[in-house]
């Protein structure tokens, strides 16, 4: 028979491996909660939403059946944004993930809202839809406020629209809907790396993923996305 003892080590074994490969666990979040009311945003957990100044505090986050289901109200002007404070420079980011539906998509994106250089902070994102996995670069790309400008004044010049193609990467991954999916997001100086359900989907290197601090996660969704076990580890 094997020992109780014998069983806690290895699995306190095996969980100091997982967390050595990505590094230091910093945050984590299985949403085994319940809100309070029904009529407002209420995550928890440190999390934050951008339904307040968006969609007029219409609800936008639900946490039921342990999980966060983030859906796009009809009244918003802007994709859902689910918050949540973090700070390192390179690490990793997972969770479980699933679109409901053929056109949903969830967004990661990494950014520093101290740095006034882009807007809002825009560093770099990973987008997943049920067709495609898209990389960019934001920072050196277009929420940089110098080609941002330029692009809604239509202003850039051939240069610009040049560099602007080399700061994204498009990925065809097709994923089935209403199925949980294992997501790892991993940030290793300008190198961004993504794989789903073990599987490493690719990856893209530019210099605005070299950021020196990554301070928040915004979880982005233009429509729909449910998440579970958010997973945040930090390296340096």
């Amino acid at each position: 028979m094997i020992r109780l003892s014998t069983i806690l080590l290895t699995l306190a074994f095996a969980s100091q491996c997982f967390a050595d490969e990505h590094g230091e666990l910093i945050f984590s979040d299985d949403f085994e909660r319940k809100e309070s009311q029904e009529e407002k945003d209420e995550p928890g957990n440190g999390w934050g939403t951008n339904s307040k100044s968006r969609a007029n505090g219409n609800k936008q986050v639900d946490l039921r059946d342990g999980a966060m289901y983030i859906y796009f109200h009809e009244s918003a002007d802007h994709a859902v944004s689910v918050t949540h404070p973090f700070d390192f420079k390179n690490g990793a980011i997972g969770m479980k993930f699933m679109l409901e539906d053929a056109k949903d998509s969830l967004g990661l994106n990494f950014a520093d809202q101290q740095y006034k250089k882009v807007h809002a902070g825009h560093l770099f994102i990973t987008r997943i839809s049920t067709s495609q996995v898209q990389l960019q670069d934001l920072k050196t790309g277009v929420m940089d406020l110098t080609l941002r400008d330029a692009n809604k004044a239509k202003t850039l010049t051939k240069d610009q629209k040049a560099l602007l193609k080399t700061k994204a990467k498009k990925i065809t991954n097709k994923l089935e809907t209403g199925k949980w999916h294992d997501l790892l997001v991993q940030v290793d100086g300008e190198k961004l790396s993504v794989t789903i359900n073990g599987k490493i989907i690719g990856s893209f290197e530019s210099e605005g993923i070299a950021h020196p601090t990554k301070r928040m996660l915004r979880l982005s969704v233009p429509k729909n996305a449910v998440v579970d076990e958010v997973r945040i580890w930090k390296k340096d």
